[in-house]
């Protein structure tokens, strides 16, 4: 029987970024050489519970980041409250039945009043993989980062670059105005958003082309604007963006938002930041 058709490793988690500590749970699961499936939750269960927390990521983004790590499945659960009242054991049987073994981080808990853990499902019958915390790394830690605009901090803890990941909408179309056409980027609601300011980073395309990006992201105050806005500049780009997917990474925090005494004062910082754009490094 060839690995793909032997009953899978099944990885549980909400992987809400999936950062270094979770790639780290995934990598444990690939190492049993057997077909990897994950089990995630969408919504996330502590919004549901009634505690707000901001998404990392889509739940788009999410599948590609866990097959880009060589996940052959993911089983998306809708967690509504009903599913929050499953006693662990009918958590379970309704959805481990095909585990050869059980993946997930030491800290893991499920089912009713989160009563169910990876000892509980060892006295299920389930050969347990438990997988050590990465001490430091957490997707709470990973927000605050962001919330001070600490776009480096955040991409050593989840291994790549923060993103951020929606569809092109129009806008005000000030930017072509001044020589440098932005794209109004619109994310879903819930997502988080990194502090106010201008950012140099990169935007891929749906098409897989790839280009440089300065991002302002808050509410162009130069302007008296009030609505917050994410406006990435794509630099040597040529075509039309309405409507199409941008994910966009943040490298490095270049500077707060600011009003300029005039317009060509904004023109001319605009310029600098393009230019602190090209030579800026991707994190790793």
């Amino acid at each position: 029987m060839s690995v793909s058709q032997r009953q899978p490793a099944v990885v549980i988690g909400t992987f809400d970024g999936v950062h270094r500590g979770h790639r780290r749970v995934i990598e444990a699961a690939l190492g049993t050489g057997l077909r990897v499936r994950v089990l995630t939750f969408e919504p996330h269960p502590r919004v549901v519970l009634g505690n707000f927390v901001e998404a990392l990521s889509t739940l788009e983004r999410r599948l590609e980041l866990l097959a880009d790590l060589g996940v052959a499945e993911t089983t998306v659960v809708e967690f509504t409250l009903d599913v929050g009242r499953l006693e662990p054991e009918e958590f379970a049987a309704q959805h481990l039945v095909d585990a050869t073994v059980v993946v997930a981080g030491a800290d893991f808990r499920f089912g009713r009043k989160r009563r169910g853990d990876l000892a509980l499902l060892e006295e299920l019958g389930y050969e347990v993989l438990p997988v050590p915390l990465l001490e430091g790394v957490s997707s709470t830690e990973i927000r605050r980062h962001l919330h001070e605009g600490d776009v480096i901090g955040a991409a050593a803890m989840l291994g790549r670059p923060p993103e951020l990941d929606g569809v092109v909408v129009g806008g005000d179309q000030r930017g072509g105005t001044l020589g440098y056409p932005t794209a109004n980027l619109a994310i879903e609601p819930g997502l988080i958003v990194p502090a106010y300011g201008i950012y140099a980073g990169s935007a891929r395309l749906d098409d897989g082309q790839t280009r440089r990006a300065a991002i302002s992201i808050g509410t162009n105050p130069h302007y008296g604007g009030e609505e917050r806005r994410i406006e990435p500049y794509l630099l040597d780009f040529d075509g039309d963006l309405y409507g199409r997917r941008l994910v966009v990474e943040l490298w490095k925090r270049l500077r707060d938002e600011q009003v300029f005494d005039d317009e060509q004062g904004l023109v001319e910082q605009i310029a600098r930041d393009v230019e602190a754009t090209r030579k800026a490094a991707r994190p790793a």
